[in-house]
């Protein structure tokens, strides 16, 4: 069955994907705020997750659907599927080319199969539980080894002010005892980026479950160990790197 629930995640992303590109560079309408006036969404969110929604329909009419813009609904199988149509609208809106497609099918023990799919770049993750992870055909394993203060470690930061304040307090800490920090604004990606070796590790907190359900997959699948970070939030990391990455993260709260 994870390889049939792939098959649709794939076919789905890569529509939606299609959609977004061709639009990219058009001005978008429809555009209007979420949890804050700096959270936006726009036609180009609703319309690439109505053919997401559209897709899977298609193919597994009674499973569940939760959608980061409020698509879908309950379903009769066990299997939901988790979708955020546009990981990055703020980039996507401003021309920055860190955006993707993010799509789980997950039933009661978490993520199936997932696809984080990344048009601008043309590359596609993609993992099934128990069965690894790949971008493309190239298997993909995280970084081993690497020390503390060598590792390039990924973050992102809330829309909600007070949030921020206290992101921008652990960053203080976070930055100086690593080799750098980077803020891409996509936490599919990053999280796919651990699992391809481009990130040694990622944190971030106020995750929604579309956020995280695909790349989290991925990044498991492709040996990295999890934490989790409140609120909402996680710090993942391959074997060597999770507990010290974790502790300096987590600060007094380790």
């Amino acid at each position: 069955m994870s390889a049939d629930l792939l098959s649709v995640a794939l076919a789905a992303a890569r529509a939606a994907g299609d959609l977004l590109l061709a639009r990219a560079d058009e001005v978008v309408g429809g555009i209007s705020s979420k949890t804050s006036g700096t959270d936006l969404v726009s036609d180009a969110d609703r319309d690439a997750e109505a053919l997401v929604i559209a897709t899977i329909r298609a193919a597994r009419p009674g499973d569940g659907i939760l959608a980061e813009e409020g698509g879908g609904g309950a379903g009769s199988t066990g299997i939901t599927w988790v979708v955020d149509p546009l990981d990055g609208t703020i980039n996507y809106l401003w021309g920055v080319p860190q955006w993707s497609v993010s799509i789980a099918a997950a039933d009661d023990r978490g993520a199936v199969a997932g696809v984080v799919h990344d048009p601008s770049r043309g590359e596609t993750f993609t993992a099934v539980r128990g069965g690894g992870a790949r971008m493309g055909g190239r298997v993909l394993a995280v970084t081993p080894g690497r020390p503390l203060g060598e590792a390039l470690v990924g973050t992102g930061f809330s829309y909600r002010s007070a949030e921020r304040a206290v992101q921008a307090g652990r960053l203080t800490r976070v930055l100086p005892a690593v080799r750098d920090v980077r803020r891409l604004g996509s936490a599919a990606l990053d999280l796919c980026w651990v699992a391809a070796g481009r990130l040694d590790g990622y944190y971030e907190t106020g995750l929604n479950p579309w956020d995280r359900a695909a790349g989290e997959l991925v990044a498991r699948e492709a040996g990295a160990r999890v934490r989790e970070l409140a609120p909402g939030g996680l710090i993942v990391a391959g074997p060597d790197l999770i507990d010290p990455l974790a502790r300096l993260v987590l600060g007094d709260d380790a």
